[in-house]
């Protein structure tokens, strides 16, 4: 699914009355101070400033990768430290801050082996941290929280009254339905593969979803819905998104189609945006039902590499952060301290009012598991699907299931693969084949259905989607036919790889109750080597395998999803099918390339 174009990020000025001119010294001497300043800024950036206090003897360098928004407040504190002489164990602490996106670093740190260019990272969240250990990257260790930022959604005044700001209180659902149900508000976001606050959001409207609705596949379609409509005006970062506002209060900067006049944003970025020169200011709704947050993990990076001083210089930073002059530098930008109080001040200047709940407590954050899908669900929404399925036709899919009234095994897989078809757009690509032994002459395959674009039309007039459904309805089990896995396997993958198309999540799923039968076909050994060789991680095409009942050869096929990247699952009833793929099909889509 594409995005709408958005404006650039740039931002101008408030327009403001043009006074007459001034005298020409004035001008000159105010150019003159202005080169000053900016001469600091860019020395400070750099890390050139000489030590303003006595520093002699030997000096500590430490390099920090801060996210851009607390980068300011972190660079102060280590312009304090240079000019107040500040030791760890004598020596002076030589700190030199960088703005680094997180997804940026994260990506970096997930590479393993890494040589780090800084020994310290706070990023936005602790869950670019988690991120870095399940990919089993660069070794960090979490040594505090600096400050926190609530999630909230900002509205430029037009936009929050007819929300009924202040006085309306919403849910997560209920906040998300209200801005996307119509064409007279926009509502923007950051894209979560990429930011902290667009992915928390996504997983306070997943709890959401879920608390509301018991049935879980239910309550995943209707994230998914969501994730669809914020996708439509998805910005790739958390800055690109601020820049999607109104710049000035004018009708048509207002009526504008590509500006946004809401967006999901910290708490921080409101107060950022209020004492800026941004265009209007925004008011904030507080989500009921649990606030996603923002929390600035100080965190140290592969310290078994790290030199005891810059271990030591890191610890002695961490302090500085924390103490009071460290935490009134973060307050001045808008930041709530580590217990997560509201500050009035910073809640008022950001564009809070009672009775929104901007007191209320943090949600438990998501787990790793549970981020993961969302940026799955995310990676396909954004991308939409390229799916090939193949279904084991042989004749064990004529055996009952337990429990089902004698329905088999293909039965159940039928209506289970019907259900997982409600789920994907007009823009998604489906295809069907079935296999079993000398199905269609000397090979074990036949394709039933091509992969292409559900919404498109034959020339009867009729869907992808129906002829897609029919075939589906189409599958029987071969009474004289085996498990012609292996063959069917690399006959379908090079399909997939030869058709592999761009911009789009592209994977091959295959459903097998048995082993494979097939004695004069390929061996495991030599399809593992093809797949291999197949394989493009530049153009990723995971095998998703089902394994259905317990004579299916779950090893064979562990090996067989590997070179892939995609993943073997286990389906002890074919009634579920639909939910074990869809998780499936998430899982791998977070880990396409980024």
């Amino acid at each position: 699914m594409g995005r709408h174009s958005l404006p650039d990020d740039s931002t101008p000025a408030r327009a403001g009355a043009r006074r007459g001119a001034r005298p020409r010294a004035l001008v000159l001497a105010t150019g003159l101070v202005l080169t000053v300043v900016a001469g600091t800024v860019v020395a400070l950036d750099n890390g050139l400033l000489p030590f303003g206090g006595t520093c002699g003897g030997e000096v500590t360098r430490l390099d920090v990768a801060a996210s851009p928004d607390i980068a300011p407040a972190i660079r102060a504190v280590a312009h304090s430290a240079r000019e107040e002489a500040a030791r760890a164990d004598g020596r002076c602490l030589d700190i030199k801050v960088a703005s680094r996106a997180a997804h940026e670093v994260a990506d970096a740190f997930g590479q393993r082996p890494v040589d780090p260019e800084f020994q310290v990272w706070i990023p936005d969240s602790s869950l670019w941290v988690d991120r870095v250990g399940a990919e089993r990257g660069t070794p960090l260790a979490t040594a505090g929280t600096l400050a926190t930022s609530p999630i909230a959604l900002g509205a430029v005044p037009k936009a929050a009254t007819s929300l009924g700001w202040p006085a309306k209180n919403y849910t997560w659902t209920e906040l998300t339905r209200a801005t996307t149900s119509g064409d007279a508000l926009h509502l923007g976001v950051a894209d979560p593969s990429r930011s902290a606050t667009g992915l928390l959001s996504l997983a306070r409207i997943s709890a959401a979803n879920a608390k509301q609705t018991p049935d879980r596949t239910a309550a995943d379609a209707r994230t998914a819905a969501t994730a669809r409509l914020l996708n439509q005006r998805a910005a790739d970062s958390d800055r690109q998104a601020m820049a999607t506002l109104p710049r000035d209060g004018s009708a048509a900067e207002q009526r504008n189609p590509r500006r946004n006049q809401a967006l999901l944003l910290s708490e921080q970025a409101a107060f950022a945006h209020n004492t800026g020169s941004g265009g209007p200011d925004l008011d904030l709704l507080y989500p009921e039902g649990g606030t996603a947050r923002l929390d600035y993990p100080y965190t140290l990076v592969d310290n078994s590499e790290t030199d005891p001083e810059r271990s030591r210089a890191a610890n002695r930073f961490l302090t500085l952060l924390s103490e009071p002059a460290g935490q009134r530098a973060l307050r001045r930008l808008g930041f709530r301290a580590a217990t997560g109080e509201a500050d009035p001040k910073v809640v008022r200047t950001a564009g809070g009012r009672a009775p929104q709940p901007y007191s209320a407590d943090p949600a438990e954050p998501p787990t790793a598991k549970e981020l993961q899908a969302l940026m799955g669900m995310w990676t396909i929404t954004v991308q939409n699907a390229r799916l090939s399925t193949v279904v084991d036709a042989s004749a064990s899919m004529a055996t009952p299931v337990p429990g089902h009234s004698g329905r088999s095994r293909m039965d159940l897989a039928k209506k289970s693969l019907l259900q997982a078809l409600t789920s994907f757009t007009s823009e998604d690509e489906i295809g069907l084949w079935k296999f079993a032994t000398t199905l269609d002459g000397d090979k074990d395959y036949l394709e039933l259905s091509p992969t292409e674009r559900l919404g498109g039309r034959d020339k009867d007039g009729s869907t992808h989607r129906d002829a897609l459904a029919d075939a589906f309805g189409s599958l029987a089990p071969e009474r004289q036919g085996a498990t012609g896995l292996y063959d069917t396997t690399l006959a379908a993958y090079e399909k997939a790889r030869s058709t592999y198309a761009s911009g789009k999540f592209n994977a091959l799923v295959i459903l097998t109750d048995g082993t494979n039968d097939d004695a004069h076909g390929i061996g495991l050994d030599a399809l593992v080597s093809k797949l291999e060789k197949l394989s493009d991680p530049k153009r990723p095409v995971p095998l998703i395998a089902l394994a259905i009942g317990p004579e299916a050869d779950t090893s064979a096929l562990h090996r067989l999803v590997a070179p892939t990247g995609g993943s073997t699952h286990r389906v002890s009833d074919p009634s579920q099918i639909h939910q074990v793929m869809l998780k499936a099909i998430m899982a791998a889509g977070s880990n396409t390339p980024r």
